[in-house]
């Protein structure tokens, strides 16, 4: 939920405080009213403000004085009053990072374009995002213990293993692995589902010219390349089942050979891998060989989706702006609408999406403001699980209930008075309606709501019958 700014006005005069006061208001702002620098500076200490508008005369002195206590470079915004239009060349000589100025009286039209512009302007997060550490950004728990895993595992040699979907940051992580690991040699990646299968051997392994056709020359492979390094196997499930068993042979002797060479090349090279599937569903597919997945998983890890951390979208969102801002020469601000609308995305492409979207709303921004757009999502029937059921919009209502009572059975494993239970009916209105769902699937259930709590003769001689108040019922 996005808070309302909040505007400190600083002013004497109760004719312009009030006019002000009600222009804020109507576009959304909280207001905080002081009549000299005295209350000003204790308003200061209670709140925290996007924008102050302050009166140069003030009964106790110069509206200038309070510009020391105002948060100049990080969120406050800052629109000085003055009765004198003559100001305008002053401020503009003394560099002060003032928003802008109104000249007494109150012009409505500007002062509301100028509140609205300080507001789109607001940061969207209070403090600066702390430095990428070798890239993995994202000040969230779940990318602390990202982060303090790949400390812990670095110094080692162990063979480490990552998971998480596409466009998490997989290869950074490896690379801060290698990094860390104090290897002297490099780091070499190979995304195994990008290289056609007939060519990965020779990728990883080398080869001797004339060792097959089109072999002019020998080529060095990337377990060479890495020696004394790291050798970085993305998308591992990918890989041709054949070749999975020379892998395994490599890991495990620690010797590997060229193709179409007599002579074994001893290797030192630490392997990190990574999927963007479930290991267990790549190995119950047929995609990963289960040896294999226990020899590179030495040490197992994951990395979180995006949408899992939310608390790490806008300072990630907005590297990618300092960076383009520092490239560029400009100093473009995420407005709090795009801020809003970062937040409630689901972020199907993780963190490469958001670089390319911020990439682009930087592109097609009009001036200093950058308001991304995002895709339209399909949401689609959201993935069930065992504690959760999902409708399409327009399902018959007798159609929920039926699934949400099955659902609910064995979730209890078949327990019906538990299942009951939690549905808030009697245990005799549970059997009635599976008396009539085994009666007529198809159709509506009676709506019984009787209060008897023994069991129904009915249903259990349709096989539905509880064998007790207190026990699950496996069927």
């Amino acid at each position: 939920m996005t808070h309302p700014s909040v505007l400190l006005i600083v002013d004497d005069d109760v004719g312009f405080v009030r006019a002000a006061a009600e222009i804020a208001r109507a576009l959304g702002f909280d207001v905080v009213i002081a009549g000299s620098l005295g209350q000003a500076r204790q308003r200061l200490r209670e709140h925290a403000f996007d924008v102050a508008l302050v009166d140069l005369s003030l009964p106790d002195g110069s509206g200038l004085e309070l510009l020391e206590h105002l948060d100049l470079g990080g969120r406050t915004q800052v629109i000085l009053i003055t009765g004198h239009p003559t100001v305008e060349s002053a401020l503009k000589a003394m560099h002060l990072p003032i928003v802008d100025y109104v000249v007494k009286p109150l012009q409505v039209a500007k002062f509301r374009q100028l509140l609205q512009t300080a507001a789109a302007r607001q940061p969207a997060t209070e403090t600066p995002p702390s430095e990428p550490w070798h890239g993995i950004a994202g000040p969230s728990p779940a990318m602390d213990a990202v982060r303090r895993q790949v400390r812990r595992v670095a110094p080692t040699d162990a063979s480490v293993f990552i998971e998480g979907e596409s466009g998490v940051g997989k290869e950074l992580v490896a690379a801060a692995i290698h990094a860390e690991s104090g290897r002297p040699g490099p780091f070499v990646a190979c995304n195994c589902g990008a290289v056609p299968p007939d060519l990965l051997t020779s990728q990883l392994f080398g080869h001797e010219r004339g060792s097959f056709t089109g072999a002019n020359a020998r080529h060095v492979g990337l377990f060479e390349q890495a020696q004394g390094g790291t050798l970085f196997l993305d998308e591992i499930g990918e890989m041709p089942a054949h070749l999975q068993v020379h892998l395994l042979r490599a890991l495990e002797t620690r010797h590997i050979r060229r193709v179409g060479g007599s002579e074994d090349i001893h290797l030192d090279v630490r392997i990190v891998s990574a999927t963007n599937r479930p290991h267990a569903d790549a190995i119950s597919t047929g995609r990963l060989r289960e040896d294999l997945y226990y020899r590179l998983a030495e040490f197992p890890m994951s990395v979180p989706p995006l949408r899992d951390r939310p608390m790490d979208i806008l300072p990630i969102a907005q590297l990618f702006l300092d960076r383009l801002n520092r490239r560029c020469g400009t100093a473009r601000v995420l407005t709090r609408e795009g801020a809003d609308r970062l937040r409630r995305y689901r972020w199907p492409g993780n963190i490469r999406e958001l670089k390319n979207i911020i990439q682009r709303a930087y592109i097609l921004a009009d001036g200093d403001l950058v308001t991304p757009g995002l895709p339209v999502e399909d949401p689609g029937p959201s993935a069930e699980t065992a504690s959760s059921i999902t409708f399409v919009v327009g399902t018959p209502l007798h159609e929920i209930e039926r699934r949400m009572l099955f659902k609910t059975l064995a979730y209890f494993d078949n327990n019906k008075a538990k299942a009951a239970q939690v549905l808030g009916i009697a245990t005799k209105t549970l059997y009635n309606r599976l008396n009539s769902y085994q009666a007529a699937p198809a159709g509506p259930p009676a709506l019984d709501d009787g209060d008897d709590q023994g069991n129904d003769p009915a249903a259990e001689a349709a096989g539905v019958g509880d064998t007790g108040e207190n026990h699950g019922d496996h069927a």
